[in-house]
This record gives structure tokens, sequence and C-alpha cells, in this order.
């Protein structure tokens, strides 16, 4: 664990920051969760409460995975829970602020998000590597070959056209080329689809890290958990102890930490990702908060 007063890692962040040359931004669960893109509660009961109530699932997650009898139920459901988390705003200007952050910046973005509150903020989509997937793309699932499918105009008609938890027979989703059903482009299983835009995205990323690996680098990582480590938390970790340049930042409510081999060059916040950076865009030092980070 890295130790010191949340106003001292507050300031330390903000020097880490305006002194970067490069910045790697690693986008987690939280950081989608503390813009307001809750999977449960009242967030949940707004959007779904119809199928709660007749299937018995408590948060948006579960409803994904329920076995539906039928298609036209399965995508009623998924429709829904697309549009929500696709194709509207998060409630909260997180990721606005966090793109103000870096703005002036050299960065690129890699997410495992797949809700890409990222392009809703209209930043180039050249500097992000989305590596799980996308809620905006259907592929086959096949998958008969490596191509995915544009699906807002989809979505948007399954949402008019439902009724009783139900979209009708004639727009369900099918592979142009195979004629089998379409699924969502989300990496679940060995059937995710890497297309061309995935890898070309692959290549940027690797190209950047490539190109910054011996400047002053700020891996700055929120919200990310232990589901996936392998994919931002432990490079990340790994990068920074081989650049004695590089300075690693967690920003995460209750997981903040990092190896004691990168301690003297790592700042750990555990608090509410919004707040923070809002404080590091506004003043050097934010309010202390009782105990240490």
């Amino acid at each position: 664990m890295s130790t010191g007063g949340y106003s001292e890692q507050i300031h330390k962040l903000k020097k880490a920051v305006n002194e970067a040359e490069a910045v790697v931004i690693g986008a987690g669960a939280g950081l989608s969760a503390a813009a307001g893109f809750s999977y449960s509660g009242e967030r949940f009961k707004q959007y779904f409460s119809d199928f709660e109530a007749k299937y018995g699932f408590h948060d948006m997650y579960s409803g994904g995975f329920y076995p539906y009898d039928t298609l036209e139920e399965h995508w009623a459901y998924w429709s829904r829970y697309i549009y929500y988390n696709r194709y509207t705003d998060p409630p909260k200007a997180t990721y606005r602020d966090l793109l103000e952050l870096v703005k002036e910046k050299d960065y690129f973005v890699i997410t495992t998000n797949v809700d890409h509150c990222f392009q809703k903020e209209k930043k180039k989509k050249k500097r992000l590597f989305y590596t799980q997937g996308d809620y905006g793309l259907f592929q086959c699932s096949g998958p008969c070959r490596a191509e995915t499918f544009d699906n807002e105009e989809m979505i948007r008609r399954m949402m008019a056209e439902q009724q009783n938890m139900r979209i009708p027979s004639s727009l369900l989703p099918t592979c142009p080329h195979c004629g089998r059903p379409l699924t969502m482009n989300l990496r679940t299983d060995d059937t995710f689809v890497e297309d061309e835009g995935w890898h070309k995205a692959a290549e940027r990323y690797e190209t950047f890290l490539r190109t910054r690996k011996n400047l002053r680098v700020l891996f700055l990582e929120l919200g990310v958990g232990y589901n996936t480590p392998v994919i931002i938390k432990y490079p990340f970790w790994q990068m920074t102890a081989q650049n004695p340049k590089a300075v690693y930042a967690c920003i995460n409510d209750g997981e903040a930490l990092c190896p004691q081999e990168i301690e003297g060059q790592a700042i750990c916040l555990n608090g509410d990702i919004g707040r923070t950076l809002d404080e590091l865009r506004t003043k050097t030092e934010g309010p202390r908060l009782s105990g240490n980070s």
C-alpha cells in the first residue's frame, strides 16, 4: 500500500500529471460506476422493473444471463440494456472531467469497459483501445468471419417496437452472410470477434507504449478491479517497474494499492473517482479525509 494522507496524494498526483510527458489511462468498471452507470438499485428499477417483477432478478448483469424462453424476450431485454448503457449519456461528467485533465497531454486510453463513454465525449478514437468489445456492435454467433456490425439503428427499432417484454420476430438480428443469429460483440468466451478495428487499436496502443517507454510516463489507473487484472493493472505495475521515470497512480474506492517494488513511484488514492478528478482539475489540494490512503 502507498501511504500518505489524501491531500498529500492529491498534490502528488497533480504534480505527476503536470510533469508527465505521456499519460496512459487504464479505465475499468469503477470509472463508469463513478459516472453514474449503476447496474443495480434505482437505475435498474427505473428501466427494468417489469423484467424484475416477472423473472425475479435484481440487477442488469443477472438479466443479461437469464435463459429467456424466446429470442424475442432476449432481445427485448438486451436492446433496452444496450440503449441505456451505450446510447445514453452517463448521469455525471466524470469522463468529461478526466479528458479535460489530460487534454493538453500526449495520452492514450486502454479500457475494459464496453459502454464507450470515451467515444460519447467525441474524443479521437485513435487514442482508444477497447479490449473487451462494445455494446454498440453485433457479431455473428458462429462466428462465420471476423466482422462486426453497428447496431444503433437496430437497437433503436427494438426499443421503439417492443411490447410486453418482447420484440417483433421480424426484428431478430441475423448474420447477413450465413443467416445465424447475431450476438453481442463482448468477450465472454472464445467466439469473441477481434475485427479489423480492434486489431488496429491494439497496434496503436502497442506503438504508443513502445515509442514512449523511456519518457516520464504517468500510468493512471481508474476503477480497475481484479476480474481481468492482466489487461491493465499488472502491465501498468510492470511498466512502472521497468521505467524509473514512470509514475503509477491508482484511484479506486477501497482497492487502491500497489506492490512494494514500485511503492516509491506510486500514488494510491482510496476514494470516489469523480470527486478526486474534480479536485485535480480545480485545486492543488482537496479536503483531507479521515485515515490514510
